[in-house]
């Protein structure tokens, strides 16, 4: 008896996919098996075989002001010593 197979297309940077792929070609494995392995795992365990948290309230914020930042193409800082001057700050409270 034979398994009906169907393909799954995923798009991805080419330079993640190379260091992946060089990654588990040590472990002896092609991306494709890899693939079905997390598939399988999904599957047999009915969850993601990976911790995967939602972010908290103060990760949520800035994200938004990176995303904001993107889209105004501004930077929060002028210049790497105002970003170090700020951290150094808020590291004495």
């Amino acid at each position: 008896m034979t398994t009906q197979t169907s393909m799954l297309h995923v798009r991805m940077d080419t330079a993640m996919k190379q260091e992946a792929t060089a990654a588990l070609a040590a472990m002896g494995l092609t991306a494709s098996q890899a693939v079905r392995l997390l598939f399988h795992r999904i599957a047999v365990d009915q969850a993601f075989p990976l911790e995967l948290k939602v972010p908290n309230a103060r990760t949520r914020e800035a994200m938004a002001e990176v995303d904001e930042m993107v889209k105004k193409r501004s930077a929060r800082f002028a210049s790497a010593d105002e970003a170090f001057a700020e951290l150094e700050e808020a590291g004495g409270q």
